[in-house]
């Protein structure tokens, strides 16, 4: 004995699923190709019919005795297509609002001093970058990459030394931090 809650939809006889299969092939691809036509997207289209047919499916004992179970199903199918063309609308309109925003480029300082941490070795551009753009403590980082902060300081130290003869080499001016 098979019990039932509630909420269950009403058990589905095999006449019931072959009567909704017939209906399917039948009106499937006259449904798909009027919302092709109405929203120029032949995949969405077959989606939506897909999607209206799956809820008469959930239904198909109450749209089964309709006198036109199709015009549910049509009706159900243009519903989402409309749904769909509104919130499409809705984002173009939103992304037409937005202004855009102009950032100027880097400036010549920012460029020489890319161009300088990169002839550093990855341990001492590292703590460089972590010392005096993030602001860590040497002992912050030493915490962060796993080693002593005595190593930490020393490739702060031969950092900023490489940095200082990159600058005089290149006759730039070492930007400021």
């Amino acid at each position: 004995m098979t019990v039932r809650h509630r909420n269950d939809p009403p058990p589905r006889s095999a006449a019931g699923v072959g009567d909704f299969t017939d209906f399917y092939q039948a009106h499937f691809q006259r449904i798909a190709v009027q919302l092709y036509a109405y929203l120029g997207d032949h995949a969405e289209a077959q989606d939506l019919a897909q999607e209206a047919f799956c809820r008469a499916l959930e239904r198909w004992s109450q749209v089964s005795t309709y006198d036109d179970p199709s015009a549910f199903v049509r009706r159900v199918a243009w519903n989402l297509a409309t749904s769909r063309l509104r919130r499409i609308g809705t984002a173009r309109r939103h992304v037409a609002r937005q202004r855009a925003e102009h950032v100027p480029g880097p400036g010549p300082d920012r460029v020489a001093l890319i161009r300088a941490l990169a002839t550093l070795p990855a341990n001492q551009r590292r703590a460089i970058v972590l010392f005096h753009l993030a602001q860590l403590s040497s002992a912050e980082i030493a915490e962060q990459v796993g080693v002593a902060e005595g190593t930490v300081r020393s490739w702060l130290s031969r950092g900023r030394t490489a940095l200082a003869g990159y600058f005089s080499e290149t006759g730039s001016e070492a930007p400021r931090a």
